[in-house]
């Protein structure tokens, strides 16, 4: 149905659904946002006043989220988790790319679903696998040569293996739907001017994924920053914030701290999304 087609009652319901469809997406960010400035003891009405000792306040029993020991160690084990792993993901993602793009072997539909199912795979599924799976080798290995290979068992090391295994599925497809629009055409000009093959790739072909590459850093880190239930699976003694903040609440109940840290999160998460819808956009005006 075209514009000018479009009745006023069809207008008003388009309109209608829209906000109240952009409401439903902002109301439970906003509920968390407000509360976290509540100067109560609990996330809940009525309304105590402004406060901002949910994030400063250094003493108890208003520990604010930037004095409090078990989530700042939270914080910084999930930051060196998405870290490691998204670094990962971009890297054996562009190899992916290339792979699927630019080359053809045997099997490679077959392939190619493989690497997409761990997308469709429950991440509860999806850790208890991998904990059995590197379990059961780190226990043969110990049987066999007495050697513990402690990096198969639950804790950081595990966690990456096991956002990885996901990450790279979501990393390869970023970066492949980039390298479809590439115009080969450059590389063969280069190439005929004499440029090596490593020269071509790290002057005409990665400045161009540079903007997909980033992107899919970003969103590998984010995905990687929020998981819960596959992360939960392999998680050690070195829990990461999403697992501090569960584990929190289940012992302590929710406090309005948990609603300072989704505050702080929603922002960092914003301005990582904004950094990658720049980069594109000043990319795609060059």
């Amino acid at each position: 149905m075209t514009r000018a087609t479009r009745t006023p009652f069809l207008s008003f319901a388009y309109r209608a659904y829209v906000v109240i469809f952009f409401l439903y997406l902002v109301a439970p960010l906003l509920a968390a946002g407000i509360f976290a400035f509540n100067d109560s003891l609990f996330p809940a009405l009525p309304w105590q006043g402004f406060t901002l000792d949910w994030f400063f306040n250094d003493t108890e029993p208003k520990l604010g989220m930037f004095h409090d020991d078990r989530l700042l160690r939270g914080l910084g084990n999930s930051l060196y988790i998405g870290l490691i792993v998204s670094a990962l993901a971009v890297a054996a993602g562009t190899c992916n790319a290339f792979l699927f793009e630019r080359r053809e072997f045997p099997f490679k539909n077959v392939l190619y679903i493989l690497m997409v199912i761990p997308l469709v795979i429950p991440g509860v599924i999806l850790g208890i696998s991998i904990l059995v799976f590197a379990s059961m080798i780190a226990n043969g290995i110990d049987t066999a040569t007495g050697i513990n290979i402690k990096a198969l068992r639950p804790g950081i090391p595990l966690i990456v293996l096991g956002q990885f295994s996901f990450l790279t599925t979501i990393t390869s497809l970023v970066i492949a739907a980039r390298l479809q629009k590439f115009d080969v055409a450059l590389e063969e000009a280069a190439l005929n001017l004499g440029a090596s093959r490593l020269r071509v790739l790290a002057t005409v072909t990665l400045p161009f994924l540079f903007p997909a590459l980033f992107s899919a850093f970003v969103v590998a880190f984010l995905v990687s920053f929020e998981n819960f239930n596959t992360t939960l699976m392999l998680v050690g003694s070195d829990a990461p914030l999403t697992i501090t903040m569960y584990d929190r609440m289940v012992k302590v109940g929710s406090t309005p701290v948990l609603n300072a840290v989704s505050v702080f999160l929603m922002i960092a998460s914003g301005l990582l999304a904004l950094a990658s819808v720049l980069v594109q956009r000043d990319k795609g005006e060059t």
